[in-house]
């Protein structure tokens, strides 16, 4: 179904309850089988990474067997460690003075809507620059499909908000660069941030210095947003249920991230009734027939995507073995 190999990352998305985390995970399992050294994060705020590995993941990269290794990430504490690095570079900044003030600030920005989402994506920027480097294949476990959009929008926002501060800065040295470029500043580009602008400031100077903040910020989320439109490297792959919300839902995540010219790689359609489940009483019978229709209507919704059905199991998928199980029906 996937092509591992070809592969650096892999988003798994959907509805919330729709067997994301029991996804990811087999797809970790093979990876690391076929000898890949593989992280699978968990970013939805509801964890269940460690429990269907049975083991105690939390915040830290933790070995789950050889060549595999699980997070999961923490958005408040995410949060709190965003909050206290952005203090520490505003301090070099400025007067001690000011010192406390920027406590004060920033403990406010802490609670402000979006903080915990946008110290998230950071996160995951730099987990996502980890892919070919410290890891050959890193597996998000996303949150529900909501959540996921809006942490695929935010490089753009982020992206402009940085553009923003770059132009005011800019702006409040402007006549001091003019003079400068009149006596032949030297010039300076930076193909990741887009931008192009002489070097004017003073190395070491407050400006030099906050310039460099806000281009490293930039460059890191362009990186993220390339990353995520590499389909030969980067794929993302739903999965459904045979449901109603279930279908109604995945066919409105294929159309936002199309928007945002994100494409869908392959769906799963988990839990189907298996083929020698009984039919020989009034329940089963009912279940099936229903599933036939929400078949028929995933064929058509979804009919240009590679898709692979993955039965429901009598018992709780949990721990490697069974996870290896599933992974082999996803990519064999």
């Amino acid at each position: 179904m996937l092509n591992l190999s070809g592969h650096r990352i892999v988003f798994v998305g959907g509805k919330g309850g729709v067997g994301k985390t029991t996804v990811a995970a087999a797809l970790a399992v093979v990876a690391a089988d076929r000898d890949r050294h593989c992280l699978v994060v968990s970013t939805d705020p509801a964890h269940s990474l460690g429990d269907i590995f049975g083991r105690e993941i939390g915040d830290t990269e933790t070995t789950l067997a050889p060549n595999l290794v699980g997070l999961e990430i923490d958005p408040d504490a995410e949060a709190e460690r965003h909050i206290g690095t952005v203090k520490q570079q505003m301090k070099r900044l400025v007067h001690p003075r000011l010192y406390a003030e920027i406590d004060r600030q920033l403990d406010l920005a802490r609670f402000a809507p979006g903080a915990s989402e946008a110290a998230l994506l950071e996160r995951v920027a730099e987990l996502m620059a980890a892919a070919g480097d410290a890891f050959e294949l890193v597996i998000f476990d996303t949150a529900p499909s909501g959540h996921t959009v809006r942490l695929l929008s935010l490089p753009e926002v982020m992206s402009a908000w940085t553009d923003g501060l770059l132009r005011h800065q800019e702006r409040s040295t402007r006549f001091g660069s003019m003079l400068k470029h009149l006596g032949g500043g030297s010039p300076k580009a930076d193909d990741l941030s887009m931008l192009g602008e002489a070097e004017d400031h003073a190395a070491g100077s407050l400006e030099a210095r906050l310039q460099a903040l806000l281009h490293a910020r930039r460059r890191k989320f362009v990186v993220a947003r390339e990353r995520l439109l590499e389909t030969a490297t980067t794929a993302f792959l739903l999965v459904v249920n045979p449901d109603r919300l279930s279908i109604l839902e995945s066919c409105k995540v294929v159309d936002t991230l199309g928007r945002f010219d994100v494409a869908v790689s392959a769906l799963v359609v988990n839990r189907a009734l298996p083929d020698d489940a009984g039919t020989d009483n009034d329940f089963l019978a009912a279940r099936r027939a229903q599933e036939a229709i929400y078949q028929r209507e995933i064929e058509t919704a979804f009919a240009t995507l590679p898709r692979v059905v993955v039965p429901l199991e009598a018992h709780d998928i949990h721990g490697l073995e069974a996870l290896r199980a599933v992974g082999r029906l996803l990519v064999e």
